[in-house]
């Protein structure tokens, strides 16, 4: 099951949701809209996390409060980078996730580089 939270009243009305387990990930690869951003701890397993945008807004209309949120929801959700204080956190549009047949269940790389950026 797949979980979902609001953002703190401060960081905006945004949905966030999270997969808690690589089935749970791969259906948020597979079912995510055009304005969802995603969110992962950079080179350790973690929970996908994804917020959802109002139509139109992009990455840039993300406010520190949001990414926040997020930064902190994907790294409490990974056994290995929440025992470490400093550790990145990439995202990027969902549209960007690149799913290929030869990659494991919850797996995912990128169309385009430069779209991933770190928190």
């Amino acid at each position: 099951m797949v979980f979902y939270f609001k953002a703190r009243p401060e960081a905006g009305d945004y949905t966030i949701f999270m997969g808690l387990d690589k089935y749970e990930n791969e259906d948020l690869i597979k079912y995510g809209f055009p304005e969802d951003i995603w969110f992962h701890v950079d080179k350790m397993s973690s929970a996908h996390v994804y917020v959802r945008l109002n139509k139109g807004q992009s990455m840039d209309d993300m406010s520190e409060g949001l990414l926040e949120d997020c930064a902190q929801l994907v790294k409490a959700n990974s056994i290995q980078g929440n025992k470490v204080n400093n550790i990145d956190v990439v995202y990027t549009p969902w549209y960007n996730l690149k799913k290929t047949p030869s990659m494991d269940v919850g797996q995912v790389g990128f169309h385009n580089p430069k779209l991933v950026r770190a928190h």
